[in-house]
């Protein structure tokens, strides 16, 4: 389809088709299409699969009902990140983790190694069993309704179902990570380019656009959306990175429950925040930042976005100098560019 391909996480993988800020406002204004299928899945499934999860999750795995899926933290002992994820429930007894792309052996490593203490649990790699569309924009559901016998105004967020799009057995999702509600359909390997071609099709009078990883990035940056290896990773702990939200802290343990609760107590002394440019500039990921003119932290993401048409970005911050509207300085190719911190997300959709 013409597209500029990159290396990425061990694939070769779009970065754009027709251009970025083409891609980046069709989401926002109708509808794209993503192929994500190199993110990786793992199963944990048997008797003890809620303890497991529990255990090695930072969020209430024991509250999800068959059916329901959440955004989690795969945590270090030192309540750190090793990867971010998505639980979905299957059953009682069966729980699907979708995982960063790069981080797919990684993780599942680790996994298999922190449920050994678990007398019946399995955990399994499935990433080969799984191709990934992701289907986002306000004329998602519209699109894609065409296509499924499923009722997708049954769906609630951070719910699936089963069912078939475009004549193929598939999990249907609403969730995203664009900021827009959408859809993240899984279906096999072997029919995923049916219905790749079906819903452009179908979607072709509605403006429906393929997406590479480009706009993928500035639109999950707009919404605030954190990013393994620029944003959060294995030095940065889940409450520095603004997270405590995906902390069930009235699980009895979970790994690196003893040290976030400790720092939850004692107060951060960093914070991750959101930024907006007040010179003319891009700060990118690994810029200095300055406060009161020393150096302060460094840019984790950052991009001039097509939707909100401003420069923005997000870094770490001592937590004293966290507050809204607080000016700092950002090293941008050596000159001292001013920006001030700003409430995160940058971009909430309408709701209607």
């Amino acid at each position: 389809m013409g597209a500029r391909m990159v290396a990425f996480g061990g694939w070769e993988m779009p970065v754009e088709y027709v251009g970025i800020s083409v891609e980046h406002l069709s989401v926002r204004q109708s509808a794209g299409l993503f192929d994500v299928s190199h993110m990786g899945e793992i199963e944990i499934a048997g008797s003890a699969a809620v303890e497991a999860v529990q255990e090695i999750t930072s969020n209430d795995a024991s509250a999800l009902e068959v059916g329901e899926a959440h955004y989690s933290i795969l945590t270090t002992h030192a309540g750190t990140f090793v990867d971010d994820l998505l639980v979905y429930r299957l059953a009682p007894d069966h729980f699907l983790l979708v995982v960063n792309a790069s981080n797919t052996e990684k993780d599942y490593k680790w996994i298999k190694g922190e449920i050994k203490a678990f007398s019946d649990v399995v955990a399994v790699n499935v990433s080969s069993r799984y191709s990934l569309l992701a289907l986002q924009g306000p004329r998602a559901e519209s699109i894609l309704q065409e296509v499924t016998g499923v009722d997708l105004s049954e769906i609630s967020f951070y719910r699936f179902a089963t069912g078939e799009v475009a004549n193929v057995r598939a999990t249907i999702s609403r969730t995203g990570y664009t900021g827009e509600d959408g859809f993240e359909l899984f279906v096999t390997p072997q029919s995923v380019g049916q219905v790749w071609k079906t819903l452009l099709e179908t979607g072709k009078s509605e403006g429906l656009q393929v997406v590479g990883l480009g706009a993928r990035d500035t639109l999950r940056l707009e919404a605030s959306m954190r990013l393994y290896g620029n944003d959060i990773d294995e030095t940065t702990t889940v409450l520095e990175a603004g997270l405590g939200w995906t902390i069930g802290w009235n699980k009895p343990t979970f790994n690196g429950k003893t040290q976030l609760s400790k720092q939850r107590d004692e107060g951060l002394l960093r914070k991750l925040v959101g930024f907006e440019m007040i010179d003319r500039g891009i700060a990118r990921h690994g810029y200095d930042v300055y406060v009161d003119g020393d150096r302060a932290g460094t840019v984790t993401s950052g991009t001039q976005t097509p939707f909100l048409k401003k420069a923005i970005g997000m870094a770490y911050v001592p937590v004293g100098q966290a507050c809204p509207d607080k000016e700092i300085a950002i090293d941008v190719r050596g000159r001292r560019l001013r920006a001030r911190v700003r409430r995160m997300p940058f971009y909430k959709r309408p709701r209607s």
